[in-house]
């Protein structure tokens, strides 16, 4: 039995708005969570603006369990949504509000129980000391790369979509197509155009040479 003297203490909640909200409603898994997705531990990398959803919809989800309220599968994300999405209309935000609060809900202190970006942010950094690993040129390059690739690949997906079924339906007459979506880059200096891949390859235009 080790003595109640020689046990390490435990650090107590802190006292900035998400650590109080946390200690509140007992989300005792917080900050680990917190932590492996902003830094991507889990594989997938979060925005501050998406861990102030995972912390608000934690918050509704205890408000709801201790209240003895019962929900399914997607439910709470789908009641925060209704509470908090800029397109949903008035009176579904206030229907959804009135059933949460004949259930027992205290629906207004849980909504000025939500936490914003800023505060996650302040939270991580200042609170759990922690912070992400700036990456190398290279690897802020590959991921442009990739993320250009991913669109340019959208639109064109989505450009053939739309000329496959105006031919569908006769608006339009086409034989086999194929579709190229192509961006350029053109420097108004030196006049040296460029796709979008070979500029980043190459990491400059013709300028730098004019100049040396």
């Amino acid at each position: 039995m080790v003595d109640s003297d020689d046990a390490p203490s435990s650090p107590g909640p802190c006292d900035c708005k998400l650590g109080r909200v946390a200690d509140s409603y007992e989300l005792t898994e917080l900050d680990e969570d917190l932590i492996a997705y902003w830094t991507g531990e889990t594989g997938e990398q979060y925005s501050t603006r998406s861990l102030a959803t995972v912390v608000n919809q934690r918050v509704l989800k205890a408000a709801l369990q201790a209240a003895n309220v019962s929900f399914k599968e997607g439910e709470i994300e789908n009641t925060y949504r209704l509470l908090t999405d800029d397109d949903v209309s008035s009176g579904a935000r206030v229907e959804t509000r009135t059933e949460l609060q004949h259930g027992g809900v205290p629906i207004e202190q849980v909504e000025s129980d939500f936490v914003s970006h800023q505060t996650v942010y302040n939270h991580l950094t200042d609170c759990l000391d922690t912070a992400l690993d700036s990456p190398s040129d290279e690897e802020r390059l590959t991921k442009s790369q990739e993320k250009l690739g991913a669109l340019q690949s959208r639109t064109a997906a989505v450009t053939t979509d739309t000329i496959e079924q105006l031919d569908r339906n006769g608006i339009v007459d086409i034989g086999e197509f194929n579709v190229v979506i192509s961006a350029t880059v053109t420097c108004e200096d030196c006049y040296r155009q460029y796709t979008v891949q070979e500029f980043l390859e190459e990491g400059a235009c013709d300028c730098g040479d004019a100049e040396a």
